[in-house]
């Protein structure tokens, strides 16, 4: 089913924003011409806001140029990608080949998060022709601890959690483009089983964030359902029906995407809010950005999956909520949360917001992804 004019007037002018306004002034004046990376915050006039730079900034922007450059973006995303990557191995990778959360601080912490996102930015890497790439990936993955019940283990003794797994989920999606004949797609395969039987209620469809150990999961009473998670999840698990045919994938993602719809939105400002409890009701009624881009970006596939008109509908719905988010001074940059005073741009939405908008152009031109 083709979507309606209004989700294709919403892209032009998403993608319009995005290419004239977001990614250059991510790269004019996120991007750290001295001293390498990417700043990881800009105040709303677009001035850096000095400070530590994190490995997932670095790989995201990577990861963000590379799509600027499946959008036809006219600017230097090939340098700004080239950029990201030099940071990476120069500022954050260490002897033993794990990438370090923070560069240039001489804290030396490692993180599974960020590995599961320096592996998305090699993806980038590989398809638009780096040789390298390919070799790195295999290194990081053999280094990085697998979960006898499934899924990966932390590095440095935090819980098991739902999160960075579901980030290697992504990775290992890139790559099975990027590599078919590697080890990605089995190895998202096992994410994909990872989410299904152990992260997964099979009782209430949400999928919870911290483990005990074999990913036992937590009292309802300490359980925290994120809804931005819901539908991050719901996305790879939709993905992963269009390679893999896994129609558990495709139900459990439907159900991911009803319950945060249901459960996740303040109506009242049509937005996405953070966290819910076990019995599912709103224990952090705050907002922000990201999880509108995440909305927007799983009901624009499933409504091009299932050709059920009420998808494009809360695709709508997202979007006039992520509006919000992007309303501020300096066109090309957005505010992280409705409600603090905190008027600086996380360079990490970045991610977010070109993954929505990959999907909305996807949707324009008859592709689901």
């Amino acid at each position: 089913m083709s979507p309606p004019p209004a989700i294709l007037a919403l892209g032009d002018r998403f993608k319009r924003w995005l290419l004239e306004r977001a990614l250059p002034i991510w790269w004019d004046r996120g991007a750290d011409r001295a001293g390498g990376g990417f700043h990881d915050r800009l105040d709303l006039t677009g001035r850096p806001i000095l400070g530590v730079k994190r490995a997932r900034v670095a790989a995201r922007q990577v990861f963000s140029y590379a799509v600027a450059g499946e959008l036809d973006w006219s600017g230097p995303w090939q340098e700004a990608m080239d950029h990201g990557l030099a940071f990476l191995e120069r500022g954050h990778r260490r002897a033993d080949g794990l990438y370090s959360a923070f560069g240039g601080s001489g804290d030396d912490r490692v993180d599974l998060y960020d590995q599961a996102f320096v592996l998305l930015a090699l993806a980038s890497a590989a398809v638009n022709g780096d040789r390298e790439a390919q070799t790195k990936a295999a290194a990081l993955l053999a280094l990085l601890p697998r979960e006898p019940a499934g899924g990966f283990a932390s590095l440095n003794d935090a819980p098991l959690d739902a999160n960075p797994n579901m980030h290697l989920f992504e990775a290992f999606l890139a790559w099975t483009g990027a590599e078919p004949s590697g080890p990605w797609r089995d190895l998202a395969a096992g994410q994909a089983s990872l989410a299904l039987t152990r992260l997964i209620d099979p009782a209430s469809g949400a999928q919870s964030e911290r483990f005990g150990a074999g990913w036992t999961a937590p009292p309802e009473a300490e359980r925290v359902v994120e809804p931005g998670h819901q539908l991050e999840w719901a996305w790879l698990l939709l993905r992963w029906n269009l390679v893999s045919g896994d129609m558990a994938a495709f139900a459990a993602a439907m159900r991911l995407i009803e319950l945060a719809e249901r459960c996740g939105v303040d109506t009242a400002r049509n937005v996405s809010v953070n966290a819910l409890n076990g019995d599912l009701k709103v224990i952090d009624s705050g907002t922000r950005m990201w999880p509108q881009t995440e909305r927007l970006r799983v009901v624009l596939l499933a409504g091009a999956l299932t050709g059920d008109a009420s998808f494009w509908d809360m695709a709508l719905d997202a979007a006039a909520g992520l509006e919000s988010f992007l309303d501020v001074p300096t066109p090309g940059l957005w505010r992280d949360s409705l409600e603090t005073d905190d008027l600086s741009a996380p360079a990490s939405s970045l991610y977010h917001v070109v993954g929505a908008i990959r999907q909305l152009d996807a949707v324009a031109d008859g592709r689901p992804a």
